[in-house]
Protein backbone atom coordinates (compact mmCIF):
# COMPACT_ATOMS: atom_id res chain seq x y z
CA UNK A 1 0.00 0.00 0.00
CA UNK A 2 1.15 3.13 -0.84
CA UNK A 3 2.69 5.67 2.06
CA UNK A 4 0.24 8.43 1.12
CA UNK A 5 -2.93 5.75 1.43
CA UNK A 6 -1.38 4.77 4.72
CA UNK A 7 -2.32 7.02 7.00
CA UNK A 8 -5.83 8.09 5.70
CA UNK A 9 -9.16 7.13 4.35
CA UNK A 10 -9.43 7.95 0.73
CA UNK A 11 -12.92 9.68 0.49
CA UNK A 12 -15.51 10.06 2.76
CA UNK A 13 -19.18 11.33 1.37
CA UNK A 14 -20.23 13.49 3.85
CA UNK A 15 -23.86 14.61 3.97
CA UNK A 16 -23.70 18.39 5.75
CA UNK A 17 -27.25 19.43 7.21
CA UNK A 18 -25.56 23.06 8.41
CA UNK A 19 -24.74 26.20 6.67
CA UNK A 20 -24.16 25.84 2.99
CA UNK A 21 -21.97 29.04 2.85
CA UNK A 22 -20.48 30.95 5.19
CA UNK A 23 -22.71 33.35 6.96
CA UNK A 24 -25.25 32.95 3.85
CA UNK A 25 -27.92 31.39 5.35
CA UNK A 26 -27.05 32.81 9.00
CA UNK A 27 -27.68 35.88 7.80
CA UNK A 28 -31.09 34.98 5.85
CA UNK A 29 -29.73 35.76 2.62
CA UNK A 30 -30.63 33.98 -0.41
CA UNK A 31 -28.10 31.15 -1.37
CA UNK A 32 -25.73 32.67 -3.76
CA UNK A 33 -25.20 29.44 -5.94
CA UNK A 34 -29.48 30.07 -7.01
CA UNK A 35 -28.24 33.48 -9.29
CA UNK A 36 -26.07 31.59 -11.33
CA UNK A 37 -27.17 30.23 -14.98
CA UNK A 38 -25.49 27.19 -15.63
CA UNK A 39 -26.62 26.67 -18.89
CA UNK A 40 -26.34 30.33 -19.93
CA UNK A 41 -22.74 29.93 -21.63
CA UNK A 42 -21.09 32.94 -19.82
CA UNK A 43 -17.59 32.98 -18.00
CA UNK A 44 -17.59 31.39 -14.61
CA UNK A 45 -14.59 31.90 -12.31
CA UNK A 46 -13.69 32.46 -9.46
CA UNK A 47 -12.30 35.72 -7.79
CA UNK A 48 -9.27 36.96 -5.61
CA UNK A 49 -11.91 36.85 -2.68
CA UNK A 50 -12.56 33.08 -3.52
CA UNK A 51 -16.45 33.57 -5.18
CA UNK A 52 -17.25 31.71 -8.24
CA UNK A 53 -18.18 34.84 -10.45
CA UNK A 54 -20.50 34.58 -13.34
CA UNK A 55 -21.65 37.80 -15.60
CA UNK A 56 -21.71 40.12 -11.80
CA UNK A 57 -23.43 37.58 -9.94
CA UNK A 58 -21.68 35.69 -7.39
CA UNK A 59 -21.85 31.78 -6.53
CA UNK A 60 -20.37 29.75 -3.25
CA UNK A 61 -17.00 30.52 -1.96
CA UNK A 62 -14.46 27.94 -3.62
CA UNK A 63 -11.12 27.43 -4.94
CA UNK A 64 -11.60 25.56 -8.48
CA UNK A 65 -14.59 25.38 -10.01
CA UNK A 66 -16.04 23.58 -13.10
CA UNK A 67 -19.43 23.54 -15.26
CA UNK A 68 -20.98 21.40 -17.76
CA UNK A 69 -24.18 20.35 -18.88
CA UNK A 70 -26.18 22.52 -15.46
CA UNK A 71 -23.36 20.89 -13.45
CA UNK A 72 -21.03 23.08 -10.97
CA UNK A 73 -18.56 21.55 -8.82
CA UNK A 74 -16.56 23.44 -6.68
CA UNK A 75 -13.49 22.22 -4.69
CA UNK A 76 -13.18 24.65 -1.43
CA UNK A 77 -10.76 24.22 1.95
CA UNK A 78 -12.94 23.50 5.13
CA UNK A 79 -11.99 24.79 8.49
CA UNK A 80 -10.14 21.54 9.17
CA UNK A 81 -6.44 21.83 8.36
CA UNK A 82 -5.20 20.07 5.03
CA UNK A 83 -8.84 18.94 4.48
CA UNK A 84 -11.00 19.71 1.52
CA UNK A 85 -14.55 19.04 0.49
CA UNK A 86 -16.17 18.40 -2.96
CA UNK A 87 -19.66 20.52 -3.53
CA UNK A 88 -21.74 20.14 -6.55
CA UNK A 89 -25.02 21.99 -7.75
CA UNK A 90 -27.37 21.87 -10.12
CA UNK A 91 -30.32 24.24 -11.11
CA UNK A 92 -31.96 22.93 -7.64
CA UNK A 93 -29.09 23.96 -5.18
CA UNK A 94 -26.62 21.48 -3.50
CA UNK A 95 -26.63 18.40 -5.09
CA UNK A 96 -23.67 16.47 -3.12
CA UNK A 97 -20.63 17.16 -0.70
CA UNK A 98 -17.54 14.91 -0.04
CA UNK A 99 -14.92 15.15 1.85
CA UNK A 100 -11.16 14.81 1.03
CA UNK A 101 -8.44 15.04 3.09
CA UNK A 102 -5.91 17.25 1.02
CA UNK A 103 -5.45 20.64 -0.22
CA UNK A 104 -7.86 21.96 -3.00
CA UNK A 105 -5.67 21.59 -6.94
CA UNK A 106 -7.79 20.87 -9.60
CA UNK A 107 -11.75 20.09 -10.47
CA UNK A 108 -13.45 19.11 -13.61
CA UNK A 109 -17.45 18.17 -14.80
CA UNK A 110 -17.76 15.94 -17.69
CA UNK A 111 -19.25 17.25 -20.42
CA UNK A 112 -22.09 15.22 -19.65
CA UNK A 113 -22.54 16.65 -16.26
CA UNK A 114 -23.04 13.22 -15.15
CA UNK A 115 -19.14 12.94 -13.34
CA UNK A 116 -17.33 15.28 -11.28
CA UNK A 117 -13.43 14.99 -10.62
CA UNK A 118 -11.16 16.52 -8.45
CA UNK A 119 -7.17 16.46 -7.62
CA UNK A 120 -6.06 17.55 -4.09
CA UNK A 121 -2.37 17.98 -2.71
CA UNK A 122 -1.76 15.09 -0.04
CA UNK A 123 2.04 16.55 0.87
CA UNK A 124 3.57 19.52 -0.91
CA UNK A 125 1.89 22.33 -2.64
CA UNK A 126 3.67 22.39 -6.22
CA UNK A 127 3.77 19.76 -9.66
CA UNK A 128 7.63 21.62 -9.70
CA UNK A 129 8.68 19.65 -6.88
CA UNK A 130 10.88 16.45 -7.60
CA UNK A 131 8.96 13.35 -6.96
CA UNK A 132 8.48 12.04 -3.85
CA UNK A 133 8.45 15.63 -2.51
CA UNK A 134 5.01 16.15 -3.11
CA UNK A 135 1.59 13.92 -3.31
CA UNK A 136 -1.59 14.04 -4.77
CA UNK A 137 -4.95 11.91 -4.94
CA UNK A 138 -7.40 12.22 -7.90
CA UNK A 139 -11.07 10.78 -7.91
CA UNK A 140 -13.88 11.31 -9.42
CA UNK A 141 -17.75 10.60 -8.58
CA UNK A 142 -20.57 9.52 -10.55
CA UNK A 143 -23.90 11.71 -10.05
CA UNK A 144 -26.11 9.75 -12.07
CA UNK A 145 -25.50 6.21 -10.66
CA UNK A 146 -24.23 7.44 -7.03
CA UNK A 147 -20.83 5.50 -7.59
CA UNK A 148 -17.45 6.34 -6.47
CA UNK A 149 -14.72 5.75 -8.49
CA UNK A 150 -12.35 6.27 -5.23
CA UNK A 151 -8.61 7.21 -6.07
CA UNK A 152 -7.13 6.49 -9.56
CA UNK A 153 -4.62 4.60 -7.42
CA UNK A 154 -6.94 2.25 -7.49
CA UNK A 155 -6.39 2.08 -11.26
CA UNK A 156 -3.79 -0.54 -12.90
CA UNK A 157 -1.17 1.78 -14.52
CA UNK A 158 0.52 0.95 -18.02
CA UNK A 159 3.45 2.61 -19.10
CA UNK A 160 4.94 1.81 -22.51
CA UNK A 161 3.30 -1.85 -22.31
CA UNK A 162 4.46 -2.75 -19.28
CA UNK A 163 2.28 -2.36 -15.61
CA UNK A 164 3.88 0.18 -13.51
CA UNK A 165 3.70 -0.78 -9.67
CA UNK A 166 6.13 2.01 -7.89
CA UNK A 167 5.19 3.69 -4.81
CA UNK A 168 6.04 6.75 -6.13
CA UNK A 169 3.56 7.32 -8.81
CA UNK A 170 1.13 10.62 -8.45
CA UNK A 171 -2.01 11.23 -10.53
CA UNK A 172 -3.81 14.30 -10.92
CA UNK A 173 -5.87 16.85 -13.52
CA UNK A 174 -8.09 14.43 -15.04
CA UNK A 175 -10.62 15.42 -18.19
CA UNK A 176 -13.39 13.02 -19.26
CA UNK A 177 -14.40 12.50 -22.86
CA UNK A 178 -18.69 12.89 -23.95
CA UNK A 179 -19.07 8.84 -23.46
CA UNK A 180 -18.68 9.16 -19.84
CA UNK A 181 -16.08 6.33 -19.85
CA UNK A 182 -12.96 7.34 -20.86
CA UNK A 183 -11.09 9.99 -19.72
CA UNK A 184 -7.46 11.53 -19.21
CA UNK A 185 -4.83 12.33 -16.37
CA UNK A 186 -1.68 13.00 -15.88
CA UNK A 187 0.68 9.87 -14.39
CA UNK A 188 3.97 10.77 -12.91
CA UNK A 189 7.09 8.68 -11.18
CA UNK A 190 10.37 8.28 -11.53
CA UNK A 191 10.93 11.81 -12.21
CA UNK A 192 8.72 11.65 -15.56
CA UNK A 193 5.13 12.30 -16.38
CA UNK A 194 2.76 10.85 -18.88
CA UNK A 195 -0.50 11.93 -20.25
CA UNK A 196 -2.59 8.48 -19.86
CA UNK A 197 -5.58 7.45 -21.10
CA UNK A 198 -8.04 5.59 -18.68
CA UNK A 199 -11.29 3.71 -19.39
CA UNK A 200 -13.63 2.96 -16.19
CA UNK A 201 -14.69 -0.44 -17.65
CA UNK A 202 -11.26 -1.61 -17.65
CA UNK A 203 -9.80 0.27 -14.57
CA UNK A 204 -6.52 0.76 -16.97
CA UNK A 205 -4.71 3.81 -17.44
CA UNK A 206 -2.46 3.33 -20.26
CA UNK A 207 0.49 5.71 -21.10
CA UNK A 208 0.10 8.03 -24.43
CA UNK A 209 2.73 10.78 -24.46
CA UNK A 210 5.61 11.67 -22.48
CA UNK A 211 6.37 15.19 -20.59
CA UNK A 212 1.84 16.16 -20.32
CA UNK A 213 0.69 17.40 -17.49
CA UNK A 214 -2.93 19.16 -16.77
CA UNK A 215 -4.65 17.83 -19.90
CA UNK A 216 -8.16 19.70 -21.03
CA UNK A 217 -9.60 17.51 -23.71
CA UNK A 218 -11.15 19.79 -26.37
CA UNK A 219 -15.28 20.15 -27.16
CA UNK A 220 -14.71 17.91 -29.97
CA UNK A 221 -12.86 15.35 -28.27
CA UNK A 222 -10.15 15.35 -30.71
CA UNK A 223 -7.21 17.11 -28.81
CA UNK A 224 -5.58 17.53 -26.03
CA UNK A 225 -4.45 21.21 -24.57
CA UNK A 226 -1.70 20.41 -21.40
CA UNK A 227 1.18 21.41 -19.95
CA UNK A 228 4.57 21.36 -21.02
CA UNK A 229 7.73 21.34 -18.72
CA UNK A 230 10.81 22.81 -19.56
CA UNK A 231 13.13 23.24 -16.85
CA UNK A 232 11.24 25.16 -13.81
CA UNK A 233 9.10 26.69 -16.27
CA UNK A 234 5.58 25.37 -18.15
CA UNK A 235 4.24 26.47 -21.97
CA UNK A 236 0.66 25.67 -23.06
CA UNK A 237 0.53 22.57 -26.09
CA UNK A 238 -2.04 21.69 -27.67
CA UNK A 239 -2.16 17.75 -28.78
CA UNK A 240 -4.01 16.55 -31.62
CA UNK A 241 -4.69 12.51 -30.66
CA UNK A 242 -5.27 11.19 -34.05
CA UNK A 243 -2.05 12.29 -35.80
CA UNK A 244 0.06 12.84 -32.94
CA UNK A 245 1.04 16.72 -33.81
CA UNK A 246 1.70 19.38 -31.45
CA UNK A 247 1.74 22.91 -31.34
CA UNK A 248 3.19 25.40 -28.34
CA UNK A 249 0.07 27.49 -28.36
CA UNK A 250 1.42 31.75 -28.47
CA UNK A 251 1.38 32.09 -24.69
CA UNK A 252 5.16 32.15 -23.87
CA UNK A 253 5.25 32.53 -19.94
CA UNK A 254 4.88 30.51 -17.44
CA UNK A 255 1.94 28.93 -16.60
CA UNK A 256 0.95 26.56 -13.82
CA UNK A 257 -3.06 26.00 -14.13
CA UNK A 258 -5.08 23.17 -16.04
CA UNK A 259 -5.94 24.71 -19.31
CA UNK A 260 -9.57 25.40 -20.12
CA UNK A 261 -11.43 25.44 -23.82
CA UNK A 262 -13.57 28.33 -24.03
CA UNK A 263 -14.58 26.52 -27.60
CA UNK A 264 -12.52 24.74 -30.29
CA UNK A 265 -11.02 27.38 -31.51
CA UNK A 266 -9.76 29.01 -28.00
CA UNK A 267 -8.19 27.98 -24.55
CA UNK A 268 -8.19 29.84 -21.14
CA UNK A 269 -6.09 29.78 -18.14
CA UNK A 270 -4.95 31.87 -15.06
CA UNK A 271 -2.10 33.18 -14.96
CA UNK A 272 -1.11 36.43 -12.53
CA UNK A 273 -4.54 36.67 -11.15
CA UNK A 274 -6.66 37.01 -14.46
CA UNK A 275 -8.12 34.71 -16.89
CA UNK A 276 -6.43 35.41 -20.63
CA UNK A 277 -6.93 32.80 -23.42
CA UNK A 278 -5.05 32.20 -26.59
CA UNK A 279 -5.61 30.68 -30.19
CA UNK A 280 -5.55 26.61 -30.07
CA UNK A 281 -3.89 26.66 -33.20
CA UNK A 282 -0.46 27.94 -32.06
CA UNK A 283 -0.95 31.61 -33.72
CA UNK A 284 -2.18 34.77 -32.60
CA UNK A 285 -1.08 36.22 -29.12
CA UNK A 286 -2.93 35.90 -25.46
CA UNK A 287 -5.66 38.18 -24.68
CA UNK A 288 -7.02 39.01 -21.27
CA UNK A 289 -10.46 37.48 -20.69
CA UNK A 290 -11.43 38.78 -17.06
CA UNK A 291 -9.02 40.37 -14.45
CA UNK A 292 -9.67 39.31 -10.88
CA UNK A 293 -10.15 35.99 -12.25
CA UNK A 294 -8.59 32.15 -12.14
CA UNK A 295 -10.20 28.81 -12.63
CA UNK A 296 -11.81 29.61 -15.89
CA UNK A 297 -15.15 27.07 -17.21
CA UNK A 298 -18.10 28.13 -19.56
CA UNK A 299 -21.41 27.43 -18.44
CA UNK A 300 -22.84 25.40 -21.32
Amino acid sequence: MKRRVLGAVLVTAVLVAGAVFVGLRATGARPAEESLDLHSGELVYVDSAGRVRQAGRTGPACQRVDVAAGTLVCLRATAIPAQSEIVVFDSAGERLRLSEWGAPSRARVSPSGNLVMWTVFRAGDSYLGGVGTFSTTAGMYNLRSGEHHGSLEDFTLVVDGVENHADDVNYWGITFARDDRTFYATAASGGKTWLVRGSLDTKVLTSVRENVECPSLSPDGRRIAYKFRSGDLWRLHVLDLDSGADVALAETRHVDDQPQWLDDSFVAYGRDKAVWKVPASGGGSPELVHADAASPAVAR
